[in-house]
């Protein structure tokens, strides 16, 4: 029997779409694809933060391309994924990893705008990158695509109303593509984060926030990466439509309010909920 690459070994010379990679959780999955050779197309809405991440990977010997874009704008999706193709041939693995977490706001506090916003770069941002994605992949006969969800998309955080949405559309957009995609060897799943230190939090947050999950501390951004190099590599090949937690146990306790950042205590008074705030029309700059 002819021995096949299997594992991160699999990925070698695939073409990999990270998107939101010039920081956080983003730059260490482009960083770890590239270690692994891949050749890696960083993108992020920063121009300056997707060049960082690309000049760090080429510095140590990896090969990366920075495209700036905003992944809910689809005349920059497309310019986007034809500058990778342009410059490798292919698309083999995309990220879909790009989001906007904030702002937090209370539901009476939200407009439409600050809906709209979100949902724009979290939800249609994923659509769009995994609707000219796929079509590359399907020439081939094969690709994987890892979508970004969260525990809000079954549970929920407080003040994220908006966050929570995006992101249950988003698993449940996973299983569709899952079934529409498989007859052309492309595979669809997700990953879903725990609570992960992606600013830099100090010493005492990350104390805090730790001692109540099961693994007994707070997530590293590189704790997602085997992950995703599993989900990306031929060892995932009969793995599609899946969600895999990556969060240390936190969802499979009964209570774990006290690792959540907004408590009540920060909720509108009654007093100052008015009427509801006049339609504002949606704020599409970066």
């Amino acid at each position: 029997m002819k021995r096949t690459a299997t594992g991160p070994e699999s990925l070698t010379g695939r073409v990999v779409v990270v998107t939101g990679a010039g920081k956080g959780i983003g730059r260490a999955l482009a960083e770890r694809f590239a270690s692994v050779d891949s050749l890696v197309a960083v993108n992020d809405i920063d121009p300056d933060a997707a060049a960082a991440t690309a000049a760090v990977i080429e510095a140590d010997g990896g090969t990366a391309i920075a495209i700036a874009a905003d992944v809910s704008d689809s005349t920059q999706v497309a310019i986007m994924f034809d500058r990778v193709v342009d410059e490798w041939g292919t698309v083999d693995v995309l990220v879909n990893n790009a989001a906007l977490v904030g702002p937090m706001l209370h539901f009476f506090e939200a407009d439409e705008a600050w809906w709209r916003r979100i949902i724009d770069v979290n939800l249609t941002g994923h659509f769009l990158c995994c609707h000219r994605a796929a079509r590359i992949m399907a020439r081939h006969g094969k690709g994987a695509i890892i979508n970004m969800s969260s525990g809000g998309a079954t549970r929920s955080h407080r003040a994220f109303t908006a966050y929570d949405a995006s992101k249950g559309g988003i698993e449940a957009l996973t299983r569709a593509l899952a079934l529409d995609l498989g007859p052309y060897g492309i595979r669809v799943n997700a990953l879903m984060p725990g609570s992960i230190d992606t600013t830099g939090m100090d010493h005492d947050a990350r104390v805090l926030r730790g001692e109540n999950i099961p693994a007994g501390r707070i997530g590293e951004p590189l704790d997602m990466t085997g992950p995703a190099l599993f989900l990306a590599s031929d060892d995932a090949g009969y793995v599609t439509g899946d969600v895999i937690k990556v969060d240390g146990g936190m969802l499979s306790q009964q209570r774990s309010a006290t690792v959540d950042i907004h408590p009540p205590s920060l909720f509108p008074k009654l007093e100052d909920i008015g009427r509801p705030l006049s339609p504002t029309p949606p704020d599409h700059a970066p």
